[in-house]
């Protein structure tokens, strides 16, 4: 099993490589994993950057001192995956973030869709943003990622098409388009962008929109996804089509 991933700020060692995880992560790591000397943690940014270190002990129930083995960075992946997720009710967003972070999303854009049934507005939108960021930034630590997605602020239909329109390659998901996800032709870098609906679906004024912008409509498969499922299922097909998850 690989080292268990903590989240700092900085990587400024001590005499002989001597560091201290306190604060939650450090609470974490000594009262909840029950880390013991001789164990093995990773320390992370969660920006690539990102130290091997060997436990050497605890001081109370918040402290873990370690020793930093090394320290690496991991490049940006090649090509970068954004998906655009439609806002969907209830706590489907935090398990739609956790589920793409989990296969490896580089980018997550929260949508204001015309026909979403959540919506964001007022001092929601800073509630919605902070839980989607932490979903990402936990589902992160959990899955050993050492470069988390990045969570972006609410956008409206007319940013999304401002964004699609910059992308190497864009597809909507929607059961009226007419080439299959799996099939298309994908560049080897760059920035692919991919679009999930909300629950009632994206108006034929959203795919007007995007369509303008360059973005084709694709079915990802015979059936038809929930909005909190369909990106991780076309983020996981587009990742191993890259070769980003041949190692």
């Amino acid at each position: 099993m690989t080292a268990p991933v903590f989240v700092v700020e900085h990587f400024h060692a001590g005499d002989g490589g001597r560091y201290v995880l306190d604060g939650p992560e450090g609470r974490h790591a000594v009262s909840v994993k029950r880390l013991r000397p001789g164990e093995d943690v990773i320390l992370t940014d969660g920006a690539g950057r990102w130290a091997d270190c060997t436990v050497l002990g605890t001081e109370g129930k918040d402290r873990l001192i370690v020793l930093l083995d090394s320290i690496a960075e991991e490049p940006a992946p090649e090509p970068r995956l954004t998906v655009v997720q439609a806002l969907p009710k209830g706590d489907r967003g935090e398990v739609a973030v956790e589920t793409m972070t989990e296969v490896g999303v580089d980018a997550i854009v929260p949508w204001a869709a015309a026909r979403c049934i959540t919506q964001w507005k007022g001092e929601r939108v800073a509630r919605g943003l902070a839980k989607w960021r932490n979903t990402a930034r936990e589902a992160g630590k959990q899955s050993r990622r050492v470069r988390f997605p990045e969570v972006a602020g609410l956008m409206s239909g007319k940013q999304v098409a401002e964004l699609l329109a910059t992308a190497d390659f864009t597809a909507v998901l929607h059961e009226s388009g007419e080439a299959a996800l799996a099939a298309a032709e994908l560049p080897a870098e760059g920035h692919i962008v991919i679009v999930v609906g909300p629950e009632g679906g994206v108006s034929p004024e959203e795919l007007a929109l995007f369509d303008a912008a360059g973005a084709r409509a694709y079915r990802l498969g015979p059936t038809v996804l929930r909005t909190s499922t369909a990106g991780t299922a076309a983020a996981a097909l587009l990742l191993g089509r890259t070769g980003r998850w041949s190692f």
